[in-house]
């Protein structure tokens, strides 16, 4: 052992929850180890967050084009380079891939390229792909970080060629003619904005009421109409039965109220169901609590093992890059003795960046309904707001609610252009001693989109200027 390197704190998994960490950690004195097995940044960073968004930039420029006429601008019809965008989507990822590693570096963190499996609370292998072991460590504490993967459900089994998961969306090496999406939740309605924009035919399918379920549904009929507007056909409550393939491509049969339909694709891209990455770690044999898969933690993201703990998408909702990173930060200064409290998740905001984007904080208004409370609700369209107009964004809609006296900001909701930005200062006035004070006196800069906020908080008390 005397040869076995010593750690005071080791991440395994680096994430937007692992890296981050990790960095807070040397931040604070620590010596610190990542063992990662795949690319730096993880899922995130190489096959969520980043490369979709270069994708819907991509999707978003060629919408601006194609109305370019509308600005006083001719151009021909534009042509898709579909190997192009995925291949500049790539290119983004490696680029910040490459910066994450430089970050770890330049903190003194040692990164380990392998899969991590503890053999005790206190060290760690490192295995090669061949399952070999390739170093062994030793660190007074652990943090588990090593996120969720696509789950096989009955039925919708994935092959990555006719049934196809998010990964494989985001680098198919043809263009497919068209797609049904199983599942609009905000990755599947992502996909679909993406491929309807290039000319893909698709059909998204969700088991729920609305697509987006989770979200204020004033919000999401806009984006909805909108989606359905751009050429998407949109089918709700609907369960998929079965999937069958063929030479010809894939059979997806759905069943709701008014009995069963089929619709024909050449692909199947499944956006639904994660199982978290808590396997061939060596938990169980260390006693670590587990639920469906999901590690159990406290409040300080501890395990019930005194010295690991756990954060991101391995211990469950709300399985978000920006939520898994405040959990690292969390999780290390509880370890370092400072003063950290775990995240409410009523305040961890969530995003949706098709066009418009969709973006809340909070309670939706059937959620305040349900508490059986009093409360406000403030609107303020992008019809009326000058700069949304003078953009030619005038699809959208600011809905805030407050309680009866104003007090608290239950919930924030925004659709419409640049809505993931602007949804930041709706989380900031939560956590101010008087939410609707803190966002009346802030003066916001004419023209901007940000105005709507201001006016929809004065709409809570019927102050509006603009409507």
């Amino acid at each position: 052992m005397s040869n076995t390197p010593k750690y005071d704190f080791t991440v395994i998994g680096s994430g937007p929850g692992g890296y981050v960490a990790a960095i807070r950690a040397a931040q604070l004195g620590m010596k610190t180890a990542v063992i990662e097995r795949e690319k730096i940044g993880g899922i995130c960073l190489n096959w969520g967050c980043i490369p979709t968004k270069a994708l819907l930039k991509s999707a978003e420029v060629l919408n601006t084009v194609r109305k370019s006429h509308q600005y006083g601008i001719k151009v021909a019809e534009p042509e898709v380079d579909f190997a192009a965008m995925i291949k500049r989507s790539r290119q983004v990822s490696d680029r910040l891939s490459k910066g994450v590693g430089f970050l770890l570096k330049k903190n003194g963190i040692d990164v380990y390229q392998g899969h991590g499996l503890l053999q005790d609370k206190n060290s760690a292998l490192v295995m090669d792909e061949s399952g070999n072991d390739s170093a062994t460590i030793s660190s007074d504490k652990f943090l588990l970080a090593t996120g969720a993967r696509p789950r096989n459900l009955p039925g919708l089994e994935l092959d990555e060629k006719q049934i196809i998961s998010y990964r494989r969306a985001m680098t198919l090496p043809e263009q497919p003619k068209s797609l049904i999406i199983i599942g609009a939740g905000a990755i599947g309605v992502e996909f679909a904005y993406f491929y309807n924009a290039i000319g893909t035919k698709v059909t998204l399918v969700e088991m729920m009421p609305q697509i987006l379920p989770f979200e204020d549904s004033e919000t999401v009929e806009i984006a909805f109409k909108s989606l359905k507007k751009s050429g998407i056909e949109i089918v709700t409550d609907t369960t998929v039965m079965l999937v069958d393939k063929s030479a010809d491509g894939v059979s997806v049969t759905g069943k709701n109220s008014d009995g069963e339909r089929s619709w024909q694709a050449e692909l199947c891209l499944v956006a639904v169901g994660v199982q978290a990455n808590s396997d061939g770690m060596g938990l169980s044999d260390l006693g670590v609590q587990t639920e469906r898969g999901f590690v159990t933690v406290n409040d300080a993201y501890r395990t019930n093992v005194d010295n690991i703990w756990a954060i991101g998408d391995l211990i469950g909702a709300p399985m978000l890059a920006h939520a898994a990173s405040h959990e690292g930060i969390t999780a290390v200064e509880w370890m370092a003795g400072l003063d950290a409290h775990r995240i409410d998740p009523s305040r961890i905001p969530s995003c949706t960046y098709c066009q418009p984007q969709v973006a809340s904080v909070g309670l939706t208004e059937i959620e305040v309904l349900e508490r059986g409370t009093k409360y406000r609700v403030g609107r303020f369209p992008f019809v009326a707001s000058s700069k949304a107009v003078a953009a030619g964004e005038r699809e959208g809609l600011v809905k805030v609610i407050f309680d009866d006296k104003v007090q608290q900001l239950y919930g924030a909701h925004i659709v419409g252009a640049e809505a993931t930005e602007l949804i930041a200062e709706l989380g900031l006035a939560q956590i101010q001693p008087n939410p609707f004070e803190a966002l009346v006196s802030t003066v916001h800069a004419h023209p901007t989109l940000s105005e709507a906020v201001h006016e929809a908080t004065l709409d809570a008390l019927g102050r509006a200027i603009h409507i």
